[in-house]
């Protein structure tokens, strides 16, 4: 089991002052300044911000000259071909430039790159089968800004291109950015960019470019609101973080996503079984957006844009019933792969600071899921290897203080490809060097890390006893909604709780009910969800325990009352 150590954000500022500038408790104003929120305007925008406070798309670098050749090119009625990629956010970011090119009256295509034959983005392909079907312009979304040869070939094909990407820019040996010869490239991670929030998905700056395009050729506001939704399923599904202006949009678009006029959106709600009145980020990021995903993963990302697209309703709820399908399958094949994994890890690579664990059967598609599992379970960096048609391909997760993509760096000797960030990354390499890249990965770390980085960090944003929750204060925890990523859900913790009883319910004995006792004698009912039996086997004849956990309030047959939810707990 994964050692944690329990931390006390501590973060100053002057909570009573915040909290009656704004109309919110002490509590609230600590958390919101937990989540950097700071200064007065910054944290009347996270409580309070509207469509109105959104950035102007022409802030974007690049922007207005992307327009204009849209403009001249639509009006020519030149063929333009949209090309994304095969995960939400180029799902989401190739629908909302379709539906917006179709809208102005363009002559529009796309083009979705397969995840195994294609590989991520623009490729040389691509770019030929463009110019071979007559494509005057080709419109990239959630790709192209490190394609620089593909940009070259469109060129000398005499194709116009358009970059619209969000991915970090390669720089020069100067620390120029290294950008592709389009026509445009719309990226606020250029150095040149005057864009206040640089941190938005592809389907933002796709989303931005259709309001640029839908002011030029007059069409009402309302209609590029309504496609808000997408920018919202994107920015949740890329996992951005949900501050500044992706807070707004998604915060706007999970209410839009509900009464959708989208067909195929509102059958993969149906299907699911959500409640179109409740939509949270939870449901995008767990049961929307896979769903989506595993279109790209398993077969082709253009089953989820025909559902999308789809205005036919028994096509949309065929296209619907499908992705579910899928999405289970997917599922079945992650549990098995994530078994698999850990039982190889048990048995050879427990000491190893650096996982690396080769399953020739597990999909390419999975891999980084597997890793991502295997990082949270044993709290080390993770990398799965399968078996691909030409070689290895492998997929990493890593943690706080191991920086994955340096450290392929180090040992790029032996990969035949690599690429990635600090948290994750992707690399293929030869079978025969597995072990070998296993050994000095290994040699490495130990290089860099220490003991302590295992230790996974638990934050607590107030150290808050039972007896300051009360029904107001969890309503206005709500304001603070939707939670996810960069915006994560409060954590309270309490000591010392005497254990009154406990006992394992739900069909799968996946919750526990607990009757606890606060020092002064409060009784507190609590929620424990996950394996109720490992649960009361760990508490043995406990009588108290520590907790971490978010006060709801719970109605059942008409009584209402406040209960913790636990996030975490210790027996002592």
């Amino acid at each position: 089991m994964t050692k944690t150590q329990w931390m006390v954000q501590s973060k100053k500022a002057d909570f009573n002052a915040i909290g009656a500038a704004v109309g919110v408790s002490p509590v609230t104003a600590r958390i919101i300044r937990n989540r950097d929120v700071i200064g007065l305007d910054a944290v009347y925008q996270y409580l309070h911000g509207t469509v109105e406070d959104l950035y102007e798309p022409m802030l974007l670098p690049d922007m207005g000259r992307a327009l204009q050749i849209l403009q001249r090119k639509i009006e020519e009625g030149k063929r333009i071909r949209i090309v994304g990629d095969y995960d939400i956010d180029g799902i989401c970011s190739t629908y909302l430039l379709y539906r917006a090119l179709c809208r102005v009256g363009a002559k529009a295509d796309y083009e979705i790159p397969d995840r195994i034959k294609d590989g991520y983005g623009i490729n040389e392909s691509i770019v030929r089968a463009a110019g071979e079907d007559g494509i005057d312009t080709i419109l990239t979304c959630d790709n192209g800004i490190a394609a620089i040869d593909q940009m070259e070939l469109a060129a000398e094909l005499g194709m116009t291109v358009i970059v619209t990407d969000h991915h970090d820019i390669r720089q020069d040996d100067q620390g120029k950015d290294l950008l592709p010869k389009a026509a445009a490239v719309v990226n606020p991670k250029r150095k040149d960019s005057r864009y206040p929030y640089p941190d938005i998905c592809g389907g933002m700056v796709a989303y931005k470019l259709v309001k640029g395009l839908y002011r030029i050729f007059g069409v009402p506001e309302e209609e590029w609101l309504e496609l808000m939704e997408f920018a919202a399923l994107a920015t949740v599904g890329d996992v951005m973080k949900l501050q500044d202006e992706n807070r707004i949009v998604v915060k706007e678009g999970l209410k839009r996503m509900g009464r959708t006029r989208n067909l195929g959106l509102r059958k993969l709600i149906e299907k699911n079984n959500l409640n179109p009145d409740r939509i949270t980020a939870y449901h995008v990021g767990f049961v929307i957006g896979p769903c989506l995903n595993a279109s790209g993963r398993l077969e082709t990302a253009k089953l989820a844009l025909s559902m999308l697209l789809s205005a036919d309703e028994q096509e949309a709820d065929r296209l619907a019933d499908k992705l579910k399908e899928l999405n289970d399958t997917r599922k079945d094949m992650t549990a098995k792969g994530v078994e698999a994994a850990a039982a190889q890890v048990e048995e050879q690579y427990l000491e190893d600071w650096v996982l690396v664990v080769y399953l020739p059967d597990c999909h390419e598609s999975l891999a980084g899921i597997v890793a991502g599992r295997l990082r949270e379970r044993y709290h080390k960096p993770s990398i799965v290897l399968t078996k691909g048609e030409e070689a290895v391909k492998g997929s990493g997760r890593s943690i706080e203080g191991y920086h994955m993509f340096e450290s392929l760096v180090e040992v790029q000797d032996l990969l035949l490809k690599f690429g990635g960030h600090p948290m994750a990354a992707g690399l293929s390499l030869e079978e025969e060097k597995v072990e070998e890249f296993r050994r000095r990965l290994n040699e490495n770390a130990h290089q860099k890390l220490t003991e302590a980085d295992f230790v996974e960090k638990i934050w607590i944003d107030v150290a808050l006893p039972m007896e300051y929750v009360n029904e107001p204060l969890i309503q206005e925890l709500s304001l603070l909604e939707p939670f996810g990523q960069g915006n994560e859900k409060p954590q309270f913790a309490q000591r010392h709780l005497r254990i009154r009883s406990a006992r394992v319910a739900g069909k799968n004995r996946n919750v526990v009910m607990l009757s606890l006792v606060t020092e002064s004698g409060l009784p507190m009912e609590a929620r424990w969800f996950g394996d109720g039996d490992g649960f009361m086997e760990e508490m043995g004849g406990s009588r108290f325990m520590d907790v971490i956990y978010y006060p709801e309030i719970n109605e059942y047959n008409g009584r209402r009352s406040i209960q913790a939810v636990l996030r975490q707990y210790r027996f002592g």
